[in-house]
């Protein structure tokens, strides 16, 4: 029996509603469920996420592949015609007749030996800038999808 204060009046079995524990467990239940659910989802997304990181890192180890051995080719490719060039070059020098046939020959050589020197360099500048935008794309676009789908959600 409890007495509320300030008033005179009892209140008789005032007893708190019964403890339905079947009610209990069914929303323990729910909860469970709930979060398994959530865990699941979370899980999936993950494992997408992680799938979508892991082509992004093998397109950008293909690219890199191929760039590398582009810019391997072209390479060989610029040592040989200047080592054809120095040997037409020495073959020529081989046939003058005065030293200054000899200077002639050697100033011209040199001038366009300088000249391609500095149109090789400028093509494997050209390819390296583009082997690097080419191979950080697949990695970019992955993390910029990323970030969308984070705003988004």
């Amino acid at each position: 029996m409890s007495k509320i204060i300030g008033n005179t009046e009892t209140i008789e079995n005032a007893g708190s509603p019964a403890f339905d524990s079947s009610k209990s467990v069914e929303q323990i239940r729910a909860v469970a469920e709930q979060g398994l659910e959530r865990s699941k989802e979370a899980f999936s997304k993950l494992s997408s996420d992680v799938e979508t990181t892991q082509r992004a890192f093998d397109s950008t180890f293909e690219m890199a592949k191929t760039t590398s051995n582009e810019m391997l080719l072209k390479t060989i490719a610029a040592l040989q015609a200047n080592a054809e060039a120095g040997f037409t070059h020495l073959e020529a020098l081989v046939a003058v007749k005065s030293p200054s046939e000899f200077f002639e020959l050697q100033a011209a050589f040199l001038r366009k030996q300088i000249e391609k020197a500095s149109e090789q360099a400028k093509a494997l500048q050209a390819l390296m800038v583009r082997a690097g935008d080419d191979v950080s794309k697949p990695i970019k676009d992955a993390f910029e999808k990323a970030l969308k789908e984070r705003k988004a959600a």
